[in-house]
Order: C-alpha cells, then sequence, then structure tokens
C-alpha cells in the first residue's frame, strides 16, 4: 500500500509548475526528516502542497515540491504515516499552484 502511494505521488509530481523545495520520499520512517500524512480535506492540513515538474524551480518553503528520483537530490526526505496522529506534519495536495502554502505557521521549521 505505502509502495502504490509513494507511486502515486512521484507520477502526479510531473503534471504540475512553480517554485518548489525538493524532497525524496523515504521506504522506511528511519531515513526520514520529517513524518507526513496526507490528510483528505483542506481544513485539516498544516502544509497545502502544490506538485511542480521541474528540479529547477525548487528552492523555497512555501508548499510547492518537487519529487525527486533520488534521495541524494533532496532538500529533505519525507516519509508518509499510516496514521495521522503518527505525522509531524499534515499535508494536503491542491490543484493550483496558487493555494499552496502554510497554514500552521508554527510547523515551518519542519522543512527548513
Amino acid at each position: 500500500m505505502k509502495k502504490i502511494f509513494c507511486s502515486i505521488v512521484l507520477v502526479f509530481c510531473f503534471f504540475s509548475v512553480g517554485h518548489a523545495q525538493k524532497v525524496f520520499v523515504t521506504e522506511y520512517e528511519n531515513q526520514a526528516a520529517v513524518k507526513v500524512f496526507a490528510v483528505d480535506y483542506e481544513n485539516q492540513a498544516d502544509l497545502l502542497v502544490y506538485k511542480v515538474n521541474y528540479e529547477n524551480q525548487a528552492g523555497k518553503n512555501n508548499g510547492k515540491w518537487f519529487f525527486t528520483k533520488y534521495e541524494n537530490q533532496a532538500k529533505k526526505k519525507l516519509y508518509f504515516v499510516r496514521y495521522e496522529n503518527q505525522a509531524e506534519l499534515k499535508i494536503y495536495f491542491v490543484e493550483y499552484e496558487n493555494q499552496a502554502g502554510w497554514k500552521n505557521k508554527s510547523k515551518q521549521h519542519l522543512l527548513y
């Protein structure tokens, strides 16, 4: 299930545009810097995430993410947890670039 979700996330990352942060999704929790959970509703999220197409659009901590193919290309390593209460950061994937951004700025430090 986790591998399927990660694959879906990586596929969707190729259909977006903007300035982003380079992230890599790890297979194991102990390899990640931040534990993340993708919520079902925007109002549950700490961060609204927009997936971009190109690595060169990466850079800012503003919710615009580029998912790298290799761990050493990423600024942050993430692990998607199974349950919401296991997460340090709750995200919601948005459709449009202008929707991306922090809803809970107290969690911003997790991605610096």
